[in-house]
């Protein structure tokens, strides 16, 4: 096998995947998503391993 049937595999399989996430998912509602960058806002992480507490 060539390059080109495989990467137009993977690119098949790729749009595929996303197609059947899109049809899952509910409509993104931009209204409650959180801010991207947060910086100075005064929230709080969550989320993350950066929002987990101090343990020593």
């Amino acid at each position: 096998m060539t390059r080109t049937p495989i990467a137009l595999a993977v690119m098949g399989l790729v749009a595929a995947l996303i197609a059947a996430d899109l049809a899952g998912s509910a409509p993104l509602n931009p209204y409650q998503a959180p801010p991207m960058l947060a910086l100075g806002s005064g929230l709080a992480a969550t989320g993350a391993h950066c929002a987990a507490p101090v343990v020593e």
